[in-house]
């Protein structure tokens, strides 16, 4: 595993012509460190040629290591990341021996320097403070410094875990977004759980270990039952659906394996294994495809679709590497397993502040998002996905109704979700005011399920009943009146228009050696609607019927 994430992030760095590296670098030294992609990228090269990649970079690497640990001390430029990963290339060169002993001596020497007021923008000076996943990094940073002898702030590390204490959730997952409790996303707490689980896994002994390992042991068993069977992390909120989100759920997952091996319980440790085997191959196939974009569409780089103003491909395409260099560091090779793939039936939900549930069995996923923000999703069935089939075939994350991302349509609230039929038209339960209620679930020897009420602003309600087995999915609507439920069908991935058909009672959807088909008791409607996320287009169309609508839905090869 640890040969698997070095290659990857040389296959991540590849993604970066050796013209587009000199560019980016000549710009960097004109107007100064502005952020931490930079350094990102710098500490991402030195770590690969230090195992002996890219070694032609050697020069260059070297004058970008020069500029990056002059100015990090002197300039704010989000070093809170930064530190860290220009901390652990200087331990790799060290280690290697290919960079002379006064050069690095040097480069230690200005790291030594950096002082927390002009160098970090965000830490806690009292635990009252309210800082939330910068001032982590922030602390990682500081704990990489001292573990490379640079320095000793064990208080100051001390005082930012203890502030950190206060975001977990009842089920160990971190609250990061401040501005709405219920509204926090998913990659969001993915990245601060991969910190911790880096800075036990690295040798963190203090006043909070117990705490933070306590807190990582009930989140990374839930984390088990969100991912998805195909190895995705779960979709929500902002940063999702980058090439960069499993990483972390390999980190966390290989901290957990090693948890389990210790205690000897040999079956989770090959469960959570597996599951970053599972999450490694995700990464793997995005990267295969020519030429690598750094989020999973189709669309030219350039046009930023699917992207956040933050999210652009200089920052985010390295940040694969960074954060794969993390699992690296907590992988351990010594551990055996047998790969296995994820099959058991399970039903799991999040806190309400997540308001996400699942449901999985044989190789067939359910996503659910019960109280959808709506800059970033949608409410109803926002993820069905197959094992080893394309994510995005059915669909990966909903379509949300006010888009934080760049998209080229405009947009409407979508997913997969019962709709009823009013004077003005369909209405869909993805619209914002929907309300979704769990009413039960249920777990057998060879499926789940899981039932729902659909409150629409109308004051109408439906029921939705799902049951996912080895079979696929299938969906019972019942309510009053003319009713249906959306058939979402990928019709623009960026580059490629799949083929669908669709008749009276069936509709499939034919893409990259797959078939989704939805077929139906009730009548197959085209809504003449597109609506967008940020895979690419799906076209709504809907199964229509009066009083109780069935749907099938089947993930099969061509």
């Amino acid at each position: 595993m640890k040969k698997r994430y070095i290659e990857l992030m040389e296959k991540a760095l590849s993604a970066y012509s050796d013209e587009h590296i000199r560019r980016y670098w000549q710009d960097v030294r004109t107007q100064g460190l502005t952020e931490h992609g930079f350094p990102r990228l710098t500490a991402n090269i030195g770590i690969l040629i230090a195992h002996g990649r890219r070694t032609d970079l050697l020069p260059l690497f070297l004058d970008m290591m020069d500029f990056c640990c002059q100015s990090i001390p002197n300039v704010k430029a989000a070093n809170d990341f930064s530190v860290r990963e220009i901390v652990c290339c200087l331990l790799e060169i060290e280690q290697n021996g290919i960079v002379a002993k006064e050069q690095t001596e040097r480069w230690r020497r200005l790291l030594m320097g950096i002082e927390h007021g002009k160098c970090y923008n965000v830490y806690a000076k009292s635990p009252l403070d309210k800082a939330r996943n910068w001032a982590l990094f922030t602390a990682v940073s500081e704990f990489f410094r001292q573990k490379a002898g640079l320095c000793d702030e064990t208080d100051f590390i001390d005082l930012q875990l203890l502030q950190q204490m206060q975001w977990p959730d009842e089920n160990g997952m971190y609250r990061d977004n401040e501005k709405h409790e219920n509204h926090q996303p998913i990659m969001y707490d993915l990245v601060p759980r991969g910190l911790f689980s880096l800075l036990l896994d690295q040798g963190y002994r203090g006043a909070h270990y117990e705490a933070i390992d306590s807190m990582l042991k009930k989140a990374g068993l839930l984390t088990l039952q969100m991912q998805s069977p195909n190895g995705e992390m779960a979709f929500g909120g902002r940063s999702n659906q980058f090439l960069h989100n499993e990483a972390w759920l390999c980190g966390i997952f290989e901290y957990e394996a090693k948890r389990y091996a210790k205690a000897g319980d040999s079956k989770l440790a090959d469960t959570f294994k597996s599951a970053a085997v599972r999450a490694l191959a995700v990464i793997e196939e995005w990267l295969s495809k020519v030429p690598i974009r750094h989020i999973k569409n189709r669309y030219d780089s350039n046009s930023k679709y699917g992207c956040e103003g933050y999210a652009y491909f200089d920052k985010y395409m390295i940040t694969v590497a960074s954060f794969l260099y993390a699992a690296y560091l907590i992988c351990d090779d010594t551990l055996s397993y047998t790969p296995m793939e994820d099959l058991t039936p399970t039903v799991a939900a999040t806190s309400a502040h997540f308001h996400k549930l699942f449901v999985k069995s044989n190789g067939y996923g359910l996503e659910f998002d019960l109280g959808a923000d709506t800059h970033y999703d949608a409410n109803g069935l926002g993820r069905i996905h197959r094992s080893g089939a394309p994510s995005t075939i059915a669909l990966s994350c909903p379509c949300p109704a006010e888009p934080n991302y760049t998209v080229d349509i405009d947009p409407m609230a979508f997913s997969a979700c019962s709709a009823i039929k009013t004077n003005a038209g369909w209405c869909f339960g993805a619209e914002p005011e929907t309300r979704y209620e769990v009413v039960k679930t249920s777990v057998e020897a060879a499926s789940a399920s899981a039932t729902l009420l659909c409150r629409f602003a109308s004051g109408a309600s439906l029921t939705e009943h799902y049951t996912a087995s080895a079979n696929g999915i299938g969906i019972t609507i019942e309510g009053e009146g003319e009713i249906g439920f959306t058939l979402p069908a990928l019709c623009f991935d960026g580059e490629n228009a799949p083929k669908i058909e669709a008749d009276m009672h069936g509709l499939c959807v034919y893409y990259e050696g797959w078939v989704c088909r939805y077929t139906t008791n009730g009548k197959v409607l085209n809504t003449g609607k597109i609506a967008a996320n940020r895979n690419g287009h799906y076209r709504a169309y809907l199964a229509s019927g009066h009083g109780k609508v069935d749907v099938e839905i089947e993930i099969f090869k061509a």
